[in-house]
This record gives C-alpha cells, sequence and structure tokens, in this order.
C-alpha cells in the first residue's frame, strides 16, 4: 500500500503507481483526473459507466492507489478538492470549482470521528484525562470552538482544567508538572505557537493527547496519544463541527470514567447555580 497522507493529491498517488497500471486503469486514472468531481461525488457504477468498464475495475484502481477500497478513495478525493484551497481568501475567489457540497463534508466528518473512535480508543484519550493532576487545553484558531466545548465540559466534571491563551503562555505553561495532561488540537495550517507549546508539555513530562487530521501534523511526534479526524471547508473556513463532536464524546468518556466525582460534583454546582439564582 502506498505511503499518503491526507493532504497527497490524487495526482500524485496515480504518478507514483503509473507504470502498474493496466490499459483500463490508464483510462479511469484518467478520468479522474480531468474531472475529480465524478469521483467525488458519484457512485462506482457511474465512474465505471463513464469509463467503459466495470465496477470490479474501479476497486482495483482504488486498491492499486492505496486505498481498501472505493469509498476511502472517494472520501480522499473530496479532502483533496477540500484542501487545494487552504486559504478563506481563495475559497471564495474559486467557490463552486471544486467545493464539497456541505451536508456530504459534515456527514464524512462526522463518520471520520466515530471511525477514529472505533473500539477502545476513545477509553485511551480519556484515560490520561480523566487521571490527570491539571488538564491543560491548547488550541489553534480553527479549533477553538471544540476547545471551548471541551473545556465548558471537563469543568463541570472534574476540577482543574485550564485553557491556555496565547497571551499568557509563558505565565500559565510555568505551572505545568509531570502529573498533568494536555488535549492539544490543531489542523491543517498548523500554528507555530501551539507546536512550540505542545514541546513545553513534553519536555515537562505532561501527557500530550492530540486531536488533529493527518499523520504528519506537527502534533503527533509529540503526543503520548493521538487521533485524526477529517476538518473540511464550509464556505471560507474550516468546520468546526467534527471537533466539537469529538469534545463532546470525550467529555461523555471522562464523565463515565470518574462518574461519583463527576456525579457530586456537577451535584453541587447545580445546588450554587439554584443559591445565587443563575437561571431565570
Amino acid at each position: 500500500m502506498n505511503k499518503r497522507g491526507p493532504t497527497t493529491s490524487t495526482l500524485d498517488l496515480v504518478a507514483a503507481v503509473s507504470s502498474q497500471l493496466t490499459p483500463t486503469e490508464r483510462r479511469v486514472a484518467e478520468e479522474v483526473l480531468a474531472e475529480p468531481t465524478l469521483l467525488a461525488f458519484g457512485t462506482v457504477s457511474d465512474l465505471a459507466d463513464r469509463v467503459g468498464t466495470s465496477r470490479p475495475s474501479i476497486v482495483r484502481f482504488a486498491t492499486k492507489l492505496g486505498f481498501h477500497g472505493y469509498t476511502e478513495l472517494q472520501q480522499h478525493v473530496r479532502r483533496d478538492l477540500s484542501h487545494r484551497l487552504s486559504r478563506p481568501s481563495e475559497r471564495i475567489r474559486r467557490a463552486g470549482e471544486t467545493e464539497v457540497p456541505a451536508r456530504v463534508a459534515i456527514d464524512d466528518a462526522i463518520s471520520s470521528v466515530f471511525d477514529a473512535l472505533d473500539g477502545e480508543r476513545l477509553a485511551e484519550l480519556a484515560q490520561p484525562v480523566a487521571r490527570a493532576e491539571t488538564v491543560w487545553i491548547l488550541s489553534g484558531e480553527t479549533s477553538q470552538a471544540g476547545a471551548h466545548a471541551l473545556h465548558s465540559g471537563l469543568s463541570m466534571v472534574r476540577p482543574g482544567v485550564r485553557a491556555l491563551e496565547e497571551h499568557s503562555y509563558a505565565t500559565d505553561l510555568s505551572d505545568v508538572g509531570p502529573r498533568d495532561a494536555a488535549v492539544v488540537f490543531d489542523f491543517f495550517r498548523y500554528r507555530k505557537q501551539v507546536a512550540t507549546a505542545a514541546r513545553v508539555f513534553v519536555d515537562a513530562g505532561v501527557t500530550v493527547v492530540a486531536i488533529t487530521d493527518s499523520p504528519l501534523s506537527p502534533l503527533v511526534e509529540l503526543a503520548d496519544t493521538w487521533v485524526q479526524i477529517e476538518v473540511p471547508a464550509i464556505g471560507p473556513f474550516d468546520s468546526s463541527v467534527p471537533v466539537v463532536a469529538m469534545c463532546e464524546l470525550l467529555v461523555a468518556r471522562v464523565a463515565r470514567d470518574l462518574q461519583d466525582v463527576a456525579t457530586n460534583r456537577i451535584d453541587r454546582i447545580e445546588a450554587l447555580w439554584e443559591e445565587t439564582e443563575v437561571f431565570l
């Protein structure tokens, strides 16, 4: 299987195996490269009919490019179309040319979250967050909504949750210690400040949980455990939906792991809300 990342272009994948393609597979490649939206949004049958070949031939083509099947190739092409327009201004300028429909993009992204958390993966991510003395939350710009959801939720179910702000990195990072855990987010067009702060966590012996979009992310080599999700473009900006969903699931798992601690803390908070007449 070819070594590839989410930002490897379809053209590069085809070029890497060009000498191995049969004449039929070459015709498939030509159609896909000429009109990637056909593969991104069409069925196996649509592409087979267009090329004049069989469905198994299309599946074999996907396998030769390093995918487990047509669906995985299709999802990669959708991401490829999205990553071509990494700057928001360029996305506006070229709107409609290679834009993935919002519903399709969000559906794929939410599926990537649940796929990433298959089996015991969610439990592995939650364990250091549940047992840490202090939990630090560090986020790039495009994942701020997820960081807020995580901070809000975790603060309800356990004490010692702190969100890092860029203006106070030095002050806050001076408090980190080896009994702490950090949840760090960042996605394509990775921010230097996030990677730098994550390295401070590592040097201090903090357990780092990374949520990112690629094995090529600078956070991966710094993390004790990490998870990959899709972050599609919706209009000019990256969607916050998948990272918020990921954080809600993480909070739910931490609450389950802490159970009595979480329940007692929520009850105390609710009592204080009533005492101080927080709600109308």
